[in-house]
């Protein structure tokens, strides 16, 4: 029986199909695992994208947290705000009613001044018509004269002579009333009102009387100074004018009575006059009524000044004074000025001077 030939290369039907499930297996095998890779790859980007928008979800929660702040501080401020408004408006108002109220108040007080003042020139003149004296008497030395009020006296120790005599008369705002707020209230009144001011015709009065009192054979001029000075007779400055000349005395105060106090009070520059004249006065009259409030030049800043920058300003100004002339000074009244007195009563007596404050009714 012949034997049968074996094929080395020859497979059998069951090794073929499992061959085949092995490739598959394998193929199957790498498939996945490359499939998983990419899922977890794809997962970790989403993850990514995910965490970035839970932090702008955070972020947006935290800037909505600080808008409804912000809007409840609004909420809030707006009716401060409108309350705020209605006090200022209801405290102008007030102020408005306390003017108003003051003004007339100020009107009829004025009113009655000024009939007082009427009624004791009516009685002077009908005083000096009824006192006639037989003989004329010996002529005064007088070169205009002075109605006042005929029915006292006062003892000032004035020292209304010397051969040359300066007065300073001080027409800043001030010199319109003796209270701060009567003073704001008559700068921003019309001039005719200003010019009225029972102050103000005080101080008109009382260089009036100066002018009556100067001696015939002097020699005199008034200065009128606020943040500036300058002479009441146009065209006179550095010039000596004649006290025996009743034009001359007329013209001033007649200038005088035409000048509506305003600005501040420089009396560094009203002393600086002094040096201007030559010869030099042997007597100065000082007439206002508190420290100066700015020195040559007004400040680079507007700003107030209290107490000691106003006695600073004045000791300034005295260092602008030349030595060996007396100075008189008559202070009127006003507010909140507590240093004056003192230090214009100390510069009376450093130069031998005199200082008077003078009642209500001087002269």
């Amino acid at each position: 029986m012949a034997r049968r030939k074996t094929e080395v290369f020859s497979l059998s039907f069951l090794d073929v199909i499992a061959c085949g499930f092995g490739a598959v297996v394998l193929f199957y095998t790498i498939l996945s695992a490359q499939a998983g890779h990419q899922r977890q790859q794809r997962n970790d980007d989403l993850q990514a994208e995910v965490n970035k928008l839970e932090e702008e979800v955070l972020e947006g929660y935290k800037n909505l947290v600080v808008l409804r702040n912000s809007l409840d501080s609004t909420d809030q401020a707006v009716p401060a705000e409108g309350l705020a408004s209605r006090i200022i408006e209801e405290t102008e108002r007030l102020k408005q009613q306390l003017a108003e109220a003051e003004k007339d108040t100020l009107s009829k007080r004025e009113t009655i001044e000024r009939l007082k003042q009427d009624l004791k020139s009516l009685d002077e003149g009908t005083r000096r018509l009824s006192a006639g004296t037989p003989s004329p008497g010996k002529p005064g030395t007088r070169i205009k004269g002075f109605v006042g009020s005929g029915d006292r006296q006062y003892l000032t120790g004035l020292k209304v002579g010397g051969e040359r005599i300066l007065i300073l008369v001080d027409v800043s705002a001030s010199m319109m009333d003796e209270t701060v707020v009567n003073v704001i209230r008559l700068r921003n009144m019309p001039e005719v009102r200003r010019l009225s001011a029972e102050k103000w015709r005080r101080t008109v009065g009382t260089v009036d009387w100066l002018t009556s009192q100067l001696p015939a054979k002097s020699k005199f001029q008034v200065y009128a100074f606020n943040t500036r000075a300058q002479p009441l007779a146009p065209g006179s400055a550095g010039k000596w004018l004649g006290a025996d000349d009743a034009t001359a005395l007329n013209d001033a105060l007649r200038e005088l009575r035409k000048i509506v106090p305003q600005d501040g009070t420089s009396l560094e520059n009203a002393f600086a006059v002094v040096t201007a004249f030559s010869p030099r006065p042997d007597n100065i009259i000082l007439v206002t009524d508190g420290l100066p409030t700015q020195g040559a030049t007004p400040p680079a800043v507007r700003k107030t000044i209290d107490g000691e920058g106003r006695l600073k300003l004045f000791e300034r100004a005295i260092g602008r004074l030349p030595t060996g002339i007396p100075v008189n000074v008559i202070l009127l009244p006003m507010e909140g000025d507590p240093l004056a007195p003192s230090a214009f009563w100390t510069l009376a007596r450093r130069t031998n001077g005199s200082f008077l404050s003078p009642a209500r009714d001087w002269p």
